[in-house]
């Protein structure tokens, strides 16, 4: 029985707290309207997977172009120069076997030490090509020859500059001083021509 003062209508009460502090009231025990639920959003499609690139180094591409009788191309559009492929083929050329390189390769060592050693690598050097004859094959005997001419050439300048230090204004000095520069020149020189398997085109010549 409604007593006064009391609401005519339920839902008019006024919002009871008791609910909060741990205390459950008639209206907390009230159903209440539930709202209605968004409706889930689609799921995306999945996207297309990218092909894969090509490797320019798979083992089978590189097999059919090698059956078709013909190199893949490269990626770049820039032709090599003439210059540049006459230079790679050079390098892919091997020099020709040169007879008794060995030796020759450790007299221009000796003479390459002579300016460190104070003359000793030259005069060991000396001894090697004096008293026996050269090789017979031309290449190795230009080589021989131009050995034998620059260390009895540099054997007498050595002299000359020993015996023109005791000279006024020692002459010598300079005299040895071109005859190290000469000797390390024409060591360089010769060792150079051997590596590229080239002949001495002069031999006994004064100069390379």
């Amino acid at each position: 029985m409604a007593e006064p003062g009391d609401p005519e209508n339920h839902n008019d009460r006024p919002e009871d707290d008791d609910d909060m502090v741990g205390f459950a009231s008639a209206a907390a025990l009230q159903g209440r309207v539930r709202d209605a639920e968004p409706e889930p959003e689609p799921e995306p499609e999945p996207e297309p997977e990218p092909e894969p690139e090509p490797d320019l180094f798979d083992d089978e591409r590189l097999a059919a172009a090698a059956a078709l009788g013909r190199r893949p191309k490269p990626d770049s559009i820039f032709e090599p120069s003439p210059g540049f492929t006459g230079r790679s083929r050079r390098r892919e050329e091997t020099p020709p076997h040169v007879p008794g390189s060995m030796t020759l390769y450790a007299v221009y060592a000796l003479i390459l030490f002579a300016v460190p050693t104070l003359g000793v690598s030259a005069a060991i050097g000396l001894l090697a090509v004096t008293g026996r004859e050269g090789p017979e094959d031309p290449l190795s005997r230009s080589h021989f020859i131009y050995q034998q001419r620059t260390l009895w050439a540099a054997a007498v300048a050595a002299v000359a500059g020993m015996i023109l230090l005791a000279a006024p204004f020692a002459l010598g000095v300079p005299l040895l001083f071109v005859l190290a520069l000469w000797l390390v020149v024409r060591g360089a020189w010769g060792v150079w021509a051997l590596k590229s398997g080239r002949a001495i085109p002069d031999p006994r010549s004064w100069w390379i």
